[in-house]
């Protein structure tokens, strides 16, 4: 029975720094699909925006990703990528790295939240 749950399962992928990867990896998320893509990418200094870009696009086209998981300072690189990519499923979450903390003002899904709502609506 466990088994066929995790059958079923979905996946949280990574794009982002060496430290980011390597955590997410140690905790359990590291899979390679039947084609041998993994559901991470390491992205350094060298690492070619263009190759950065192609990878979102292929985790956003797979079936077996809900979330993906993005240093916010990678996901400036592809702001414009990230911004078109309007579907709920799968989540994109931007989130801060060792060496860049989170900025709420560039977060997209945050911005995106904020214009769904009134402020004065939530006064009680």
């Amino acid at each position: 029975m466990a088994l066929q749950a995790a059958v079923k399962g979905k996946l949280i992928s990574v794009i982002g720094d060496e430290d980011t990867c390597v955590g997410f990896l140690l905790g359990g998320i590291g899979e390679i699909n039947k084609n041998r893509h993994p559901n991470f990418m390491v992205v350094d200094k060298n690492t070619p925006v263009s190759e950065v870009e192609e990878c979102f696009k292929r985790f956003v086209k797979r079936d077996d990703i809900d979330i993906i998981l993005i240093n916010q300072n990678v996901a400036e690189l592809i702001r414009h990528v990230i911004d078109s990519h309007t579907a709920p499923v799968p989540a994109v979450l931007e989130i801060p790295s060792k060496d860049h903390p989170y900025d709420a003002s560039k977060d997209s899904i945050l911005r995106r939240a904020k214009g769904m709502f009134n402020p004065e609506d939530l006064v009680h």
